[in-house]
Formats: structure tokens, sequence, C-alpha cells
């Protein structure tokens, strides 16, 4: 899968273009992107390698932007850190909430399928809350995925993270079930890298276009007809992102 370079502003005038490229199909429906009600926000990442892998805060910035939103983004994401690490070894996470000026405060950590991880997530969850909630931002759960597509994996991660945030009146970011909805409708489709686990950039795609369809309010299927990494357009054709983009917007709207 190849990336090129596009300038956003480029971006948002190329990404209502059909059939002009060699990546587009034009039996796929392409929604022009239609800006609406712009929002901006702030948005802070805490979590690890599943986060910072092909910079997932800022490829939600990049198509946030193709879409005339403004989402700023920040992030502190550690190798295999579980959320009480950032806590016990210091990261800076606590720190930076203390800051303040968040709209967001977005926890991840590992798939966390097993039922005593579950609990552990919930409570640490509720720990970071207490730290988040009086800064006026809300906890949000970025949902993962487990390793290898089994549906029981997806379901159980599922269950972990929407359990966390339903503690905190906080805010459930689908994303894994966006993966799995694309893995039903195209199993080729390449979300998984090499070692099964960590995100392809399309991937990162699928659960940055997610993300965005919660914390914005807006129609993925509205974004650009170009699938983005980190301000790169990726090589893909227009059918598996319209694919994609149909499968953000269907787990936004179950959950």
């Amino acid at each position: 899968m190849t990336r090129v370079r596009i300038p956003f502003l480029a971006a948002l005038a190329v990404g209502t273009l059909v059939g002009t490229a060699a990546c587009q199909d034009a039996s796929a429906p392409v929604p022009a992107v239609v800006p609406g009600n712009p929002v901006s926000l702030r948005v802070l990442f805490i979590g690890n390698s599943l986060t910072y892998y092909n910079n997932l805060p800022g490829t939600l910035k990049g198509v946030a932007l193709t879409a005339g939103d403004t989402i700023h983004v920040e992030m502190i994401a550690k190798p295999n850190y579980a959320l009480i690490d950032h806590i016990t070894n210091n990261s800076g996470a606590v720190e930076a909430i203390k800051r303040g000026g968040w709209d967001f405060v977005v926890l991840q950590q590992g798939p966390t399928t097993l039922p005593i991880n579950r609990d552990s997530l919930v409570l640490w969850t509720r720990m970071f809350d207490s730290i988040i909630h009086p800064t006026g931002a809300r906890t949000a759960l970025f949902m993962v995925w487990p390793q290898g597509a089994s549906a029981q994996g997806f379901e159980s991660v599922r269950i972990a993270y929407q359990d966390a945030a339903s503690a905190v009146d906080g805010l459930f970011l689908p994303a894994g079930v966006a993966w799995q909805l694309a893995l039903q409708r195209d199993g080729l489709v390449g979300l998984y890298g090499p070692d099964n686990f960590h995100p392809t950039p399309l991937g990162s795609y699928l659960a940055a276009i997610t993300i965005y369809g919660k914390l914005t309010g807006h129609d993925p299927r509205e974004l650009s007809a170009y699938a983005f990494m980190d301000g790169a357009a990726l090589n893909v054709p227009a059918a598996t992102v319209w694919m994609l983009k149909t499968a953000a917007h269907d787990a936004d709207a179950k959950y």
C-alpha cells in the first residue's frame, strides 16, 4: 500500500472529485464532502502502541480537516502500557490532563478480553475519570480489536471497553466494532499488520474515522473519498474507502 503526500487544503478539493484518480472506482457511491456545522475540539489521547502506530491522533486530525472540522490532538502513548502504567510510571499523562482545556480525554490499553483485566480497566478508568472530570473534559474509551479476527475476541473487547465507558458516563468509541464489520464485509481488507495485532495504515484510518464520527457527531460517510494516514493519502480503491466509511457509520450508529 503506497502513500502519497497531499496538502490538506488541496485534499479538500480533490476529495470531492470522482473518477479522476487511479485509486477510484466509479461504481462506488462517493458523496461530496459537506462540512455542515464545523466543530473545533481539543482531544488528549492516552494509550500504547495501538494509539501511536501510524499516528492515530494525527490521522484523526487530518481526516477531520478534510471535512472542515478542527481537532487539536495531543498523545501520550508508551509501548505495552496499560492505563495504570501511565500513573505508576509517571508518563506525564496526569500532568497533561490537569493542564485542562480538553474536550475529551481518550483512554486506550490492550484488548482486555479476560474478566480480571476487564475489572481492572473499569477500575483504572474510574481512577482517570476522577482526574479528568474536574477539568471539564469528558472521558472516552477507544475500543481496540483482539489479536486475530475472532468473533468472540471482538465481543470480549467490546464488553470490556463499553463497561468501562458506562462506569464513568463516558463516551464509547467503537473502533473495534467497525473493524469487525469491515472484515465481515471484506475478509481480505488489510486492517491487521504482519503481527496480526498492530494496525496497518488502513486499520488506523478506519479507527480514526469511527472516532471522528463519535466525537463530532458527523457522518463518516461524508468524509473525503480518499483514505488518509497522518496527512498522507493512501492508494486505496474508492469502493474500499466507501465500505470502511459505511462500517464506521454503522458502528457509531449501533453504539
